[in-house]
């Protein structure tokens, strides 16, 4: 029997493969593009839970003051009266009557007529941050209440404020609120790249501004709602995560670094020593605030005695809305003479943009309306992560849980644009310490699961 073997080589060679197709490296506009769509969906993915927490969180505190009244209004609010005040030095002695365990730590007068005046205690048992409030009626001298308060804040204020910034998990917990302000910058960035990569093809300046939805069907009206409402919110989105950064524990420590190493943190006063003479009395609290007046403080000041002998009266003003004033004063408790003084022209450029970035974070720079342009900045933050995670379940195939990530294009970047890329991530990760570990975090677990899925699919004929 004889068996007939099919040689498709006329010479009975092995024939030759064609040579495999060789894959061109996408342009690097193109390769840019694919890289922003796939940071802004997975990081934007990994953020979103904590960036709503944030915006929830961050929107009942810039309401606080309002929330103060409604908890704490029999303490901190008065009947306005007319007639004279009580003497601050009286109002103390009605406050310490009430704790005479206590010891005097500070004073703020009433920021505004209907306000209690504070007087601030030194209570034994309390942490070291914190401090026994007494509220004084300033037209009866009467005791109004007291709280424990943490710098001024008072409980449901603290409460929210911890809450924000570390789900009341202490140090570790500051690890969410940094990690979602480190990221956020580059969320935001890299729909930015994509919405106006898009709305240039469009040619119109109104498809970048504004969403055009028309005939459209679902997934990409929501993406026209998301990428417009995510281009008016980009500017707020970015100075609040910077702001936010300049609290946090890792990125903040390196701020205040470079802050320093460029001579531009917030001065301090600073008085020489006092003499005290023999037999000489000290002036009283209400000298100590008629001297400050006279030297131009205005508004509600925080007025601290001597701790020491030989330490002066200190009085600054607390106000931390427009026009700023931050004047503080040193005053000889037994000259009354000025021997140190600082004001807001004393501060650097750097010092004078943290402290306005701060206030405006707070939600106090601007009174209502800046509480009303950081409610609108968290609304809006949380109908966009509602488009995002709508355009994410749209886009889910049929039949699968979870729509699939845009491809990796790590390998196909050019060399150049990966080595500059290396150089800026290298810089940011050392200012970022959170952002450089779960970049690398990121990084190792973006190419296992490339890999994994590489793996799975069939070989194809």
């Amino acid at each position: 029997m004889t068996t007939t073997v099919n040689d498709p080589s006329p010479s009975g060679e092995e024939p030759i493969a064609p040579p495999a197709p060789q894959v061109r490296p996408p342009r690097p506009a193109f390769a840019v593009s694919m890289l922003a769509r796939r940071l802004h969906f997975l990081a934007g993915l990994s953020i979103a839970p904590f960036l709503a927490v944030l915006c929830l969180s961050g929107l009942a505190y810039a309401f606080t003051p309002q929330i103060n009244d409604l908890f704490y209004a029999g303490e901190q609010s008065v009947t306005v009266q007319d007639g004279p005040v009580y003497p601050l030095s009286e109002q103390v002695r009605a406050a310490l009557a009430t704790r005479p365990a206590d010891t005097l730590g500070s004073v703020v007068t009433p920021a505004a007529p209907d306000a209690a005046t504070q007087v601030v205690l030194s209570e034994p048992g309390l942490d070291s941050a914190e401090a026994r409030t007494v509220y004084v009626n300033p037209y009866t001298n009467h005791v109004t209440g007291d709280l424990v308060t943490v710098s001024g804040r008072p409980p449901a204020q603290q409460w929210l404020r911890e809450f924000h910034g570390n789900l009341h998990l202490g140090e570790p917990g500051r690890l969410y609120s940094e990690f979602v302000a480190s990221w956020l910058p580059f969320v935001v960035l890299g729909g930015l790249v994509l919405w106006i990569g898009q709305r240039r093809r469009a040619k119109r300046l109104r498809a970048l501004f504004l969403p055009e939805t028309g005939q459209q069907p679902g997934r990409a009206r929501t993406r026209a709602w998301h990428g417009a409402l995510g281009l008016w919110l980009a500017a707020g989105l970015l100075a609040v995560s910077v702001t936010g950064l300049t609290w946090s524990a890792y990125a903040g420590d390196r701020f205040d670094k470079a802050v320093a190493a460029l001579d531009g943190k917030s001065p301090s006063l600073t008085a020489p020593p006092v003499t005290a003479p023999r037999g000489g009395q000290p002036i009283s609290i209400d000298a100590a605030l008629a001297i400050a007046r006279a030297q131009g403080l205005k508004g509600a000041v925080t007025i601290t005695p001597p701790a020491a002998e030989a330490k002066p009266f200190k009085v600054a003003e607390t106000s931390d809305r427009l026009p700023i004033r931050k004047g503080s004063v040193a005053i000889d408790p037994y000259s009354g003479q000025v021997s140190a003084r600082l004001g807001w022209p004393d501060y650097p450029l750097l010092a004078k943009l943290t402290a306005l970035g701060i206030a405006a974070h707070s939600g106090t720079l601007l009174g209502l309306a800046n509480q009303l342009v950081m409610a609108l900045l968290a609304l809006g933050t949380l109908v966009l992560l509602a488009f995002g995670y709508r355009m994410w379940w749209k886009r889910r195939p049929a039949g699968r849980r979870r729509a699939p990530a845009p491809p990796p294009v790590w390998r196909h970047l050019p060399w150049p644009v990966v080595a500059g890329a290396v150089v800026v991530v290298a810089a940011v990760g050392w200012a970022m310490p959170v952002f450089g570990v779960s970049l690398i975090a990121f990084i190792v677990l973006d190419g296992m699961i490339a890999t994994v899925t590489r793996q799975r699919q069939p070989d194809s004929a």
